[in-house]
């Protein structure tokens, strides 16, 4: 074994075990992924769930702001829909962010992004945190929005991120970390919110205080840590700091290997340039993985588990449980949640991404069908409530199971670099209108339905997974080359051939040295 030279980052010193294996985790890599998710997916899962617990405290100080500055108590029609907008809004600016990403990462880089992303959370708790000492309830909206938009901008910046530093044979395990990450912020919001916690009159204003702790770790550690070396590769023409950047995140110092798979996909991409939407959009080399995509980032949010979060409590309600032991039932939803999604970041590499996929969306159709028929029959038995429950669990643990977090790293797997930021903005843009069609629509599918309201998300997930069954391509430890060829039968694009691979290679120009890219080692991506 080769002794780490004077001054080596200590990312490099690894066993001889872990040189040969190649399957290791670095700490580079380790704390990049959960940093980089802690200041971004944690923040999206922990406001998906932090507005539940203190709903009726909020909405009392909207009536209590209303009658110091009108003389009169809020109509009830003004208080739903003022309610209605602090809880829809965040899907507008998860919107609006998410069409920001482009730019932002074409002018900032993926982990610069992330970084500067951390200016709206704070902004954000600040808003949410003083809304209430100031007496003004449009500070409280405008704060759903802006924090609306920090987390568009992380669920399309740090997927990208990940993807492009993590080595193809464990792509989806650090990939999962945004879906783990996600789990564990809805956990803690439901946590922080128990009565015996910040779920208090008095208290509630803290429980958004708490998101400025996330971003300030990120803020700590994400500096110190490399950028996509992709990106500095592919985009910013830096092939010494797209070197160093993968040896801190490998572990190893020689990483010639690394280098040429990025310069391959670079010879054979036509244009180098990030593509805008539009391009992407008419680009019949990519038509099937953005087909495939966008129906796989629709199912992930109109498969019904946002239905579930947002109504859990009345869900359980009608199954018939007291009303003092709800908070306490949904926090078991939570942990199931973190439970699966963990377990699936273990698992995906050995089973794959289109087994989990079609597993968790069939799974969840399964048990959607069984609650529907619980409900219907709750009345009559009275353990029946407690099957219900069970099906929730269900439920849950099966989206976590796959649909929870891959869609997101099929994102970043099924699009070369020049594609990925457009890509990233159609399966944002699709997710929060997906996000915010549930939440609007649900209230009247149920007041229609009734129990059999769960049945249209049974038909989504049945529809989803037959799609997935015969279009998607398993990713599993294939490069980005790989991948999109996987999808040139379909796309009608002929494969390239070893004559126009050759085409490719003699086709290299001298860099700024003059010298030839050296081009004998590079292992084929083709």
């Amino acid at each position: 074994m080769d002794k780490p030279e004077k001054g080596e980052p200590a990312d490099l010193k690894m066993s001889e075990s872990g040189k040969k294996s190649g399957k290791h985790i670095t700490a580079c890599l380790f704390s990049a992924a959960f940093f980089g998710a802690l200041g971004s997916s944690f923040i999206y899962g922990y406001n998906l769930s932090v507005v539940n617990a203190p709903a009726l405290y909020i909405k009392a100080f909207y009536n209590k702001t209303w009658i110091e500055r009108y003389g009169a108590p809020i109509a009830a029609e003004t208080a739903t829909l003022l309610w209605s907008i602090t809880v829809s809004i965040f899907a507008i600016g998860g919107l609006l962010g998410a069409l920001c990403v482009p730019l932002l990462v074409k002018v900032l880089g993926r982990k610069g992004t992330l970084l500067l992303n951390n200016i709206f959370a704070i902004i954000a708790v600040l808003m949410l945190s003083l809304g209430e000492r100031a007496k003004s309830f449009e500070m409280l909206i405008i704060g759903r929005l802006i924090i609306g938009v920090d987390s568009g901008v992380a669920l399309s910046a740090l997927p990208m991120y990940l993807g492009e530093i993590t080595p193809r044979h464990i792509r989806g395990s650090i990939g999962q970390f945004n879906s783990i990450l996600i789990c564990l912020g809805v956990f803690t919001g439901q946590v922080l919110g128990l009565p015996e916690l910040l779920g208090q009159e008095s208290r509630w204003n803290f429980l958004f205080s708490f998101l400025a702790l996330p971003a300030v770790l990120q803020l700590c550690v994400l500096p110190f840590l490399p950028e996509s070396p992709r990106y500095l590769l592919m985009e910013r023409r830096d092939e010494a700091a797209a070197e160093r950047a993968f040896q801190r995140f490998l572990g190893k110092k020689d990483v010639s290997q690394e280098l040429e798979e990025v310069h391959a996909e670079a010879r054979a991409q036509d244009n180098l340039h990030a593509a805008s939407v539009l391009q992407l959009l008419r680009s019949p080399a990519v038509r099937w993985q953005l087909i495939t995509i966008i129906i796989t980032m629709a199912c992930y949010q109109l498969c019904g588990l946002n239905a579930i979060w947002y109504y859990t409590s009345g869900i359980l309600r009608e199954a018939g449980f007291a009303e003092n032991i709800i908070p306490y039932i949904t926090l078991s939803t939570g942990a199931i949640e973190t439970l699966a999604a963990i377990v699936s970041g273990l698992v995906i590499e050995r089973i794959g991404r289109k087994p989990l996929l079609i597993f968790g969306f069939s799974a969840m159709a399964f048990f959607f069908s069984l609650l529907t028929v619980f409900l219907n029959f709750q009345n009559s038995v009275s353990w029946m409530p407690y099957l219900s429950y069970i099906c929730i669990l269900a439920v849950i643990a099966s989206f976590c199971s796959g649909p929870g977090g891959i869609p997101f790293v099929l994102t970043g797997e099924l699009f070369e670099q020049s594609y990925r930021p457009a890509a990233f903005v159609i399966a944002g843009t699709v997710n929060w209108l997906s996000n915010f069609a549930v939440g609007l629509l649900f209230p009247f599918i149920q007041e229609k339905l009734q129990s059999f309201a769960f049945l249209v998300f049974v038909v989504v997930c049945i529809l989803g997974s037959i799609y997935l069954y015969f279009v998607l391509p398993e990713t599993k430890n294939k490069t980005f080359i790989d991948i999109s060829q996987s999808f040139a039968k379909i796309n009608k694009i002929p494969v390239p051939t070893p004559g126009h691979e050759m085409e490719l290679v003699l086709s290299i120009t001298p860099d700024s040295n003059g010298k030839v890219q050296d081009i004998v080692k590079m292992e084929s991506s083709f």
